[in-house]
């Protein structure tokens, strides 16, 4: 009988992957969402679907979820949501003191959400979510949305000061802006056109953003042609001057501002008209001071993307090649305590220990740890709302653990989705990569080139992915005596397969049991304890059709211990060798820089058919950075062609982007104070900041340009623009800061993120207002300054845009 030669239990092949959750052995379950599903619709559907599992499993079992990224992308959006609310609320505030009417406020801010939600409505049409660029590009637009209506409001409230009807100051104030704000409000679309032409990881995470922008956008400016006349003509009432001022407090406090208000415009007068005097000592200042402000940016870092911190973080621990997975266990066992002495247990949430590397049939590939065998595990460390800043304690972990533990490789894996998502499946954001056939001479030039990495600050979590000496046992069979013993190669290797791996590698058996309609496999495996020395391999008994006489393994083999590769590595079909790295304390940018330079000096020693390659976020941002700075200066040659063709000039159109080198210059003021690190969204706020910019000049030029045609004097002109157009461009510029504050000061899930997008922003569009009220009026008068009245004039004005 069977049980006579071996033991029959319902058992399982050894284990090879421990899962333990608080100390307390479990099974871990991780499930991906496909490409296109919601994140939010996949975790409610598995939600939803645990308690039917809780009738159906045993009812010991203990099913927990440990780990939801839907907490940190819900709280994303809310978040988004939320800053986008005070934005639209700050906004109206300040609309309400400056127009000092509610019925024109109210007309204005029901064109901020009309606009929100027809540019969603597009981008669902579209195929696009709601995730946190398309929600980052709303709110970035919810300042601007109220610049259409905002004026229009503005030129009608005008006609009714003048004394006109109601349908007639509707009729001619939205008449007569129409051109100029359809030109402002494509000089801000176009800026983003760019955006359409990025290619890879960039375009998929910011063509979202672009369109958001553009579509409420193109919505604002439709509604402020069509509904806020209609809302105007029911709301606004035709002025009476002869009415008895309001008493109530409100009122009160919009003329203080007014009186406040006029102050100020006569100061900026007088500021302004002495400028103009000083025009030619102005100008070189001007732009000195401009350029002195880039100098700054070799100072401000570089970023791919801000890092967020959502309370999690997970330590990869790599034992020494070979070790067992008990032994891996106790060593996690060690660690796990160190982190409980680091992190208080007021601030522990969860802590989830994967040990291992199963070896079956799972699907494995989506695993971006970096698992290479059982001497690896991943500890999974959540902690509560109220814990200190989690990268204070990656960053103590990081130089007490290497020393209490020598021989052990340890380093950090990005908890957030976001940086995940960005790595590519990487576990480090830097990867510096040999290809080539000759391993033993790329091992070589990439250990001198880890020495090399180790000494540059900033630069951790530094280590090889493809360890060489995983401990391995190579038998080496003689073929003589075993053709004289009856046995081929073949016979030796099945024998030690059957006897190490069991039969499921060669003769796959399975048994049905119909009481439960379960397949399971029939393995038959020798027990581990009995094959636990060379001495136990040599005595290893080998089978074969028609042998005569059985004999062991020692009989027709030896055994030397060697060592080899614990995992082998393919780009591109080409072996590759690679070093992981990550960034701690310092910027993407810096580290580039030093790894390119070592990178550089090694090249020359690689072996022939060898190439080395820089590749992780490191080669993302670059080209990024690329794509997003051509696109920027791309933009500015797109709308100066636009201005163009509107003004049918040259050189008026040059006046109005005379204010973008301030902007930029605020833009780098604002990142340097605010101790932010140039990324991508800081370059995306550059970009809509140039927009708003030059949307802003074209009021002041158009306006100054019909004041010279009318008397031919470019100073008066300069001043008169300045003085009149001062109103509706603090009113855009504060619209647009205001509402931005709450997404620089980057509160909430995820708001870090964003946060460098509002400052880049606030800082461009404070020091681009400046410029578009002082330095351009300034260049307009000395541009003009030889201006001879052409009768022809007259004609070309009614031709021209209209003063808006």
């Amino acid at each position: 009988y069977l049980h006579d030669v071996a033991d029959v239990a319902d058992s399982a092949t050894p284990q090879t992957n421990v899962v333990r959750q608080d100390g307390h052995r479990g099974v871990l379950i991780t499930i991906l969402k496909s490409g296109n599903a919601s994140t939010l619709s996949v975790v409610q559907g598995i939600r939803a679907m645990l308690p039917r599992l809780h009738a159906i499993l045993p009812p010991e079992l203990n099913i927990k979820l440990i780990g939801d990224q839907s907490i940190f992308v819900r709280g994303s959006i809310e978040g988004e949501i939320r800053e986008a609310e005070i934005a639209a609320m700050l906004t109206g505030l300040m609309i309400l003191l400056f127009l000092g009417s509610w019925r024109s406020t109210v007309i204005i801010a029901v064109s901020i959400p009309l606009s929100i939600l027809s540019s969603i409505i597009v981008l669902g049409l579209l195929g696009e979510t709601i995730n946190i660029m398309t929600l980052g590009g709303l709110a970035l637009a919810v300042g601007i949305l109220v610049d259409d209506a905002t004026v229009t409001i503005e030129n009608i409230e005008r006609y009714l000061e003048e004394g006109r009807g109601l349908h007639e100051s509707i009729l001619d104030g939205a008449a007569q802006i129409s051109v100029p704000a359809l030109v402002s409000t494509l000089c801000i679309c176009i800026v983003f056109l760019p955006m359409f032409f990025l290619g890879g990881v960039a375009r998929y995470l910011f063509v979202p953003l672009a369109e958001a922008v553009v579509f409420a956008m193109l919505a604002s400016y439709i509604l402020s042609r069509t509904l806020v006349p209609t809302l105007a003509m029911y709301l606004l009432k035709v002025h009476d001057h002869h009415a008895a001022p309001s008493t109530n407090v409100f009122a009160r406090v919009q003329k203080a501002f007014e009186r406040v208000f006029e102050r100020t415009r006569s100061f900026y007068q007088g500021l302004l008209q002495r400028v103009l005097v000083a025009r030619r000592l102005f100008i070189p200042t001007f732009l000195l001071g401009c350029l002195l402000a880039f100098l700054l940016v070799p100072f401000l870092g570089q970023n791919f993307f801000p890092t967020s911190d959502n309370g999690a973080f997970i330590l990869h621990i790599r034992a020494k090649s070979g070790t067992r997975i008990e032994e891996t266990a106790n060593l996690c066992d060690q660690i796990e305590g160190t982190i409980r002495q680091t992190i208080p247990a007021s601030e522990m949430d969860n802590v989830l220990d994967n040990i291992g590397l199963p070896y079956s049939t799972m699907n494995t590939q989506h695993a971006t740890s970096g698992l290479i065998g059982a001497g690896d595990a991943d500890i999974m460390v959540s902690l509560k709302e109220d814990h200190r800043p989690t990268a204070e304690y990656v960053k103590q972990l990081r130089s007490e653990l290497p020393r209490l533990f020598p021989g052990t490789t340890f380093y950090f894996l990005p908890a957030d989705i976001v940086t995940q998502i960005l790595n590519f499946g990487l576990p480090a954001p830097i990867d510096v990569q040999i290809e080539g056939s000759d391993i033993a001479g790329n091992r070589k030039v990439l250990d001198h080139l880890l020495d090399q990495l180790r000494q540059v600050p900033g630069l951790v979590d530094l280590r090889i992915q493809q360890p060489d000496d995983y401990p391995v046992l190579t038998v080496n069979v003689d073929r003589t005596k075993a053709q004289q013993g009856g046995y081929s190669v073949r016979d030796v290797g099945s024998s030690l397969l059957n006897i190490l791996s069991g039969s499921t590698q060669l003769t796959p058996q399975f048994f049905l049991n119909n009481k439960n309609g379960v397949n399971y496999p029939i393995v038959a495996l020798t027990p581990q304890y009995d094959v636990q020395s060379l001495s136990d391999l040599q005595n290893i008994p080998l089978s074969a059709p028609n042998t005569p006489q059985p004999e062991i393994l020692a009989d027709v083999a030896t055994i030397e211990r060697s060592t080899e590769m614990s995992v082998i590595t393919h780009y591109n079909i080409r072996r590759t060798l690679d070093v992981y790295g990550s960034v701690q304390g310092t910027d993407l940018g810096s580290v580039n820089r030093a790894i390119e330079k070592i990178v550089r000096e090694d090249e020359p020693s690689l072996p022939r058919g060898s190439f080395i390659h820089i590749r992780g976020q490191i080669d993302t941002m670059n080209k990024s950075y690329f794509g997003l700075i051509a696109g920027l200066g791309f933009a500015i040659i797109l709308v100066y062609l636009l201005i163009v063709v509107n003004f049918q000039s040259w050189l008026d159109p040059f006046i109005i982007i005379t204010a973008l080198p301030a902007a930029l210059a605020g833009i780098v003021l604002m990142l340097f104070v605010t101790h932010t690190t140039l990324s991508v969204p800081a370059l995306m706020g550059a970009i809509m900041c140039m927009g708003v910019a030059t949307a802003n000049s074209i009021l002041v030029v158009s306006f100054a340009k019909d004041r010279l045609h009318e008397h031919g004097d470019s100073f008066r002109a300069a001043l008169e623009a300045g003085a009149t157009r001062f109103r509706p461009v603090a009113m855009t510029a504060l619209a647009m800061i205001i509402g931005m504050i709450p997404m620089a000061l980057g509160a909430g899930e995820g708001g870090e993120q964003n946060a460098p997008l509002g400052r880049a922003v606030i800082g461009g569009l404070c020091c681009a207002t400046v410029a578009t009220l002082i330095f351009v009026p300034v260049v307009f008068s000395f541009l003009h300054r030889n201006y001879r009245p052409n009768p022809a004039d007259s004609i070309e004005d009614d031709l021209s845009i209209a003063d808006a």
